[in-house]
Parts: structure tokens; C-alpha cells; sequence
């Protein structure tokens, strides 16, 4: 580790700290409806659709507006991908994708996952990776966080029956967050290098005499709504590694702000919609304490290399650069890798597999941890609330009182749909894992054999389930098992947990305001920082250390003693 490494880490931490307050600001004031800039887009978009914006829906119903929203993108999507060698802007030629990967990638997309199992520059034409991918990295993204502005009103409101609109909260966290932002950040991509045109792939021969084909295409606009949407499907198979798509130290930079700023920002915004943005800075803490210890593990872990190399007369004096960029370095990687996971934004510029042990076990506990911490746009929101649930009922028990958070009573109901909505992500990802670990579809896609092989098997599978979409790339993944299986596991990630949590937001909603009292428990200092983490480490260790000891960890003791897999 490096002085400069860690001031590379510090930077990005206060870049996020800046830009947490104007961005809570500017999405509280969207939802509240006190910025309507594009009014006439807007209201000509409701008209459209027949969608009366002044008419707000039960949980229900705006469980039911969602989950046909996600229905019909999915079908859309995979329409798309079975007839794109018939449609246009395919200059290549390109054929129509397979039935099993083409439900994998609907799926994917939709769920903010961005799982891809393909190689994007040969199998998607330039329509499929526009008007499909990433017309779904705006709409996951917005549907996220109108799911996270969803569950706030459910703490805000007082006896109401409604939590919303889920229409309206769709368009105008399209119109006025993700589009504005990515125009932007487009436009910085492209001055630093990255392609936008829909030319044909050229050929270039190389010094050896041999002629490679260089892929070209809209990645810009693709690369802007990627990262900030936290989707993370690239438009090149080495994703963020590749120079067309992070081009210099300052895109990756600004890549890394664009995957968190809304997640930090979206706790302001719960803050300020509560009436108090101590709690919205209070939740942001525990991301950050959670945050800084995965990244300080990673880079710590890299730095250190692999001291089992020494046998092959391999200098890794300088950490482990297996896998990385040089135009980035252990740091810049580390630090990405945490991100990309803490964020389930799955985006990845250095290779996950190629990591040590402990550094590849960091992403792993990111993603198993549920995509709290800062996590996908909106659910990262949503994802640590369900663990404020599960925390502030731990300590009503302590206490002796009913619990209470921001002023509303946590009882049985929300509790039981709390514990129902995040037992269901080490469902998937243990249970698909052990099924794939026991039949010859499933090892027949391994790379490796013994601890390092069952790691990239899990994390597959825990990376479908937490909506992440990164891998270990290790996995030979394109065949009709891993994607059907890992579609599934999207799926169960997505969806079971957030019907439980519109539950929770429309029983949270109907309830009275309580007025704080001596016997409240504080939510907005040290103390519950502390407990909050505290829970969420204990949930996780207790559900996923056997699992991680059958990998990382068991791996790890066997590099100290020399073995390699």
C-alpha cells in the first residue's frame, strides 16, 4: 500500500461526500414535485400513457404497475435479441441471439443485474444495445428509485392509504435525474476518448502483421447511464478494462462518482423527506464504515500479492497486478472492485478472478450483504432500511419498549416481511450454488478446480441474486443451465424483495405518527451507526461464513502454504 493509493481512495470519498447534499436536494425536490423544467414533456408523457398524475395508488396497485412494467421489458427485450439479424443498425451482420441467453439477458437488464454471459461486441447489434440495453439501464434504474421514494413516503405519511405513484415516480426520476446526469457524463466520456458513432468495425494490423478487428459503436451514451444507473453491462466484453470504454485515470474516476452518487444522494433525500437529515447521514455513515473496511481488506490483500508466486521466481513486491490495468493500478482497482459491488453495479475494471483470495472474497461479502451498502440505484435505499427494521426491533428487545423509527411503531407485520424479503437472497444464492455444485451441468462450466472453482460458482450465483452482475469471469457461463438458473436467481433477488418491502410501506403508511419520548431510541447518532452495522455483520457472517470458509477463506490458508488452484 501507498501514500498515493490511499489519497486516490480519500479523494473519491470526499468527491461523494460533495455531491451526497445537492443530489438529495435536487430528488427531493423531483418527488415532491417542485421541479417540473420539461413540464410539457412531461405532462404530454401522462397524457400518452392515460396516467392521471394526481391520482396516487395503494401498495398494490403499485406493486402490480411495477411488476407489469418489468413484464412487458422483459418480453420487449427478449422479442428484440431473438429477431435482431432482421432489424436495422446492425452494420456487422450480427445473428439473433439464443433462445436461453436471450431470457437470460431480458431478464438481466430489467432487474438491474446486467449479468452478461455473452460477448457484447459480437452478438449485440448497435439497435439491441440502444433501444434494448440501455433504454432497460434507464428504466431499472428509475424503477429503483421510485421503489426507494416509495418506502420513504411509507415513514412519512400519516393514516394514508396510498404510497405514490408508481408512473409518475417512473418519469420523473427518468426526466429530471438519469437523462440530465448521463447527457453530461456522455459528453465527458467522449472527450476523454470514449466512441459514439455507429460505424463499422474496422480492421487495424498490428506490428506482428496480424489484422485484429476493432469494434466501434455508441458506447458513450451506453458507459454515462452504465455507471449511473449502477447497471454495469458493458458495451465491450472486458467492460470497464477496456480502453474504449475507461479510458484514461479521470474517466474511471468519474466513473466510480457516477456509481455512487445516487445511492449517497437518495439518503439525503430519505432525510429531508423525514424531516430530519441526521437520519439520512446517519445510514450513509454505516455504508461508509462498511465501505471502508471492504476497500482498506481489498487493497491490503493486493498489495500483499501472493507470496506462493515466490516458488516461480514471480516478483510481486509491488502487490498483485494479475488481471489489472496499468494505466489504473492495485489502488484505483481495489477501490473499483469495492465500489462496483457495494453498488451492485457489477461494471468491472480489472478481473475479479485474477484478485487474491481475501481481495476477491471483499466483492463477494459485498454483494451477499444485499446491496446495502450505498448499493443499486434505490435499492441500496431500500436494502438498508430493511436492515434498520431488523436493527431498531433488536433494540426495542433491549429496551423493553415497542420499537420506533422516525416516528412510526415497527411491529409484527413489518418485521415478518423484513425477515421474508432478505431471507430470500441466500436462498438463491446458497441454493442455486449447492444444486450446481453436485451436477455435471453446473462443474462443467468451472475453470478451476478445488476452493478457487467453488467461489466462482458462487459467485455466480450470489451475483445474480444481489443484482450485481460482476463474475469471476473464471466460469464458462453461456450454456442453458447457468443461464436459465441465473435468471432465476435475478429474478427471486429482485422481486422477493421488493413486494415484502411495498408491504412494509404500505403498512408503515397507515400508521398514526408517534411523538418522540424519553424511551425513544435515537436513530441519528453513534450508537445506532453501531448497531446498525453491527446487525447487518452478524446476519451476514452467521448466513454466508460457511460458505466463504468452503472458498476464499480456505483458499487463502492453502496459498499461504504454497498451493495454487
Amino acid at each position: 500500500m501507498t501514500i498515493n493509493g490511499w489519497l486516490q481512495i480519500a479523494l473519491f470519498a470526499v468527491l461523494i461526500v460533495l455531491v451526497t447534499r445537492p443530489l438529495g436536494a435536487w430528488m427531493h425536490a423531483v418527488f415532491e414535485g417542485k421541479r417540473r423544467f420539461l413540464g410539457i414533456l412531461e405532462t404530454g408523457i401522462y397524457r400518452l400513457a392515460g396516467i392521471d398524475e394526481r391520482r396516487e395508488q395503494h401498495w398494490t396497485a403499485y406493486a402490480a404497475g411495477m411488476l407489469l412494467f418489468s413484464a412487458v421489458s422483459i418480453v420487449a427485450l427478449y422479442l428484440l435479441q431473438r429477431f435482431q439479424a432482421s432489424l436495422p443498425l446492425n452494420p456487422m451482420g450480427l445473428g439473433n441471439n439464443s433462445v436461453d441467453n436471450s431470457f437470460n439477458t431480458a431478464v438481466s437488464f430489467v432487474t438491474n443485474t446486467n449479468w452478461q454471459s455473452y460477448t457484447p461486441e459480437t452478438t449485440m447489434s448497435y439497435l439491441t444495445q440502444m433501444v434494448g440495453l440501455t433504454v432497460q439501464n434507464f428504466a431499472s434504474a428509475a424503477v429503483g428509485i421510485a421503489l426507494a421514494i416509495a418506502l420513504a413516503r411509507g415513514f412519512t405519511r400519516r393514516q394514508s392509504g396510498t404510497i405514490g405513484n408508481f408512473w409518475v415516480d417512473l418519469v420523473r426520476g427518468t426526466l429530471y435525474v438519469l437523462l440530465p446526469l448521463s447527457i453530461v457524463a456522455a459528453l465527458l466520456f467522449v472527450w476523454q476518448g470514449v466512441p459514439q458513432n455507429f460505424s463499422a468495425y474496422v480492421d487495424a494490423t498490428t506490428l506482428e502483421g496480424a489484422t485484429q478487428q476493432i469494434a466501434q459503436g455508441p458506447v458513450a451514451s451506453q458507459e454515462a447511464i452504465k455507471m449511473l444507473g449502477t447497471n454495469g453491462g458493458g458495451f465491450f466484453n472486458t467492460n470497464s478494462a477496456h480502453p474504449y470504454e475507461n479510458p484514461t485515470p479521470l474517466s474511471n474516476l468519474v466513473q466510480m462518482v457516477l456509481i455512487f452518487c445516487l445511492g449517497a444522494g437518495l439518503t439525503n433525500t430519505f432525510g429531508r423527506m423525514v424531516g430530519d437529515q441526521r437520519q439520512g447521514w446517519a445510514i450513509l455513515g454505516a455504508m461508509a464504515a462498511l465501505w471502508l473496511g471492504g476497500v482498506a481488506l481489498a487493497y491490503s490483500a493486493e498489495s500483499a500479492g501472493n507470496p506462493a508466486f515466490a516458488q516461480f521466481s514471480v516478483d510481486q513486491s509491488a502487490g498483485n497486478m494479475e488481471g489489472k490495468e496499468v494505466r489504473f493500478g492495485i489502488a484505483a482497482s481495489a477501490l473499483f472492485a469495492t465500489v462496483t459491488t457495494d453498488a451492485s453495479c457489477g461494471a468491472v475494471n480489472a478481473f475479479h478472478d485474477s484478485f487474491t483470495p481475501l481481495g476477491g472474497m471483499v466483492p463477494l461479502i459485498n454483494m451477499m450483504l444485499g446491496e446495502i451498502i450505498v448499493g443499486g440505484v434505490g435499492a441500496g435505499l431500500y436494502g438498508m432500511l430493511l436492515f434498520v427494521v431488523i436493527a431498531i426491533f433488536i433494540a426495542g428487545l433491549m429496551v423493553g419498549r415497542t420499537p420506533e423509527y422516525v416516528g412510526k411503531k415497527i411491529e409484527a407485520r413489518e418485521v415478518k416481511m423484513t425477515i421474508l424479503a432478505i431471507l430470500c437472497l441466500p436462498l438463491a444464492m446458497l441454493g442455486f450454488t449447492a444444486i450446481a455444485s453436485v451436477i455435471e451441468p453446473g462443474l462443467a462450466g468451472l475453470a478451476n478446480a478445488g476452493p478457487h472453482g467453488f467461489t466462482e460458482m458462487l459467485y455466480a450465483y450470489t451475483s445474480g441474486a444481489a443484482n450485481n452482475g460482476s463474475a469471476f469471469a473464471g466460469l464458462s457461463a453461456n450454456t442453458p443451465w447457468y443461464n436459465y438458473s441465473i435468471g432465476i436467481a435475478m429474478l427471486i433477488g429482485r422481486f422477493l424483495v421488493i413486494l415484502p418491502m411495498l408491504a412494509i410501506a404500505g403498512s408503515l403508511a397507515a400508521k398514526k405518527i408517534v411523538p418522540a419520548s424519553s424511551g425513544t431510541f435515537p436513530t441519528h447518532g453513534m450508537l445506532f451507526v453501531v448497531l446498525l452495522v453491527g446487525t447487518i455483520l452478524i446476519v451476514g457472517g452467521l448466513t454466508f461464513f460457511p460458505a466463504l470458509a468452503l472458498g476464499p477463506i480456505v483458499e487463502h490458508l492453502a496459498m499461504q502454504a504454497g498451493t495454487l488452484y
